[in-house]
């Protein structure tokens, strides 16, 4: 069975830190891009994502809104993905969803192979 397992959100106040995990099982990891996408509240998804990173690991891209805060990170040997975000703002509340992607963009939430449940992360002022 395939799945897309993320954890780590939870509630933080401003300025702090938070480490999303996105465990994957049922397909060659190695051969999929992973991104992270969002949706606050009320609004659409974040349509370019938050920051996805590509099969390789040579690849990766951050929105404007979370450069300089938020990074990427893979392990192949444990399928997993990391979202390390720091800074976080109130506007970064949102679910969080990771998503696996064979072959390019590696951003890419509605033609992505596998999407996960997501996580909530809610940042208090």
């Amino acid at each position: 069975e395939v799945q897309l397992v993320e954890s780590g959100g939870g509630l933080v106040q401003a300025g702090g830190s938070l480490r999303l995990s996105c465990v994957a099982s049922g397909f060659t990891f190695d051969d999929y891009a992973i991104g992270w996408f969002r949706q606050a509240p009320g609004k659409e998804r974040e349509g370019d994502g938050v920051s996805c990173i590509s099969s390789s690991d040579v690849v990766t891209y951050y929105a404007d809104s979370v450069k300089g805060r938020f990074t990427i990170s893979r392990d192949n040997a444990k399928n997993m993905v990391y979202l390390q975000m720091n800074s976080l703002k109130p506007e970064d509340t949102a679910v969080y969803y990771c998503t696996a992607v064979r072959g390019t963009p590696i951003c890419d939430y509605v033609d992505a192979d596998y999407r996960g449940q997501g996580t909530q992360v809610t940042v208090s002022t």
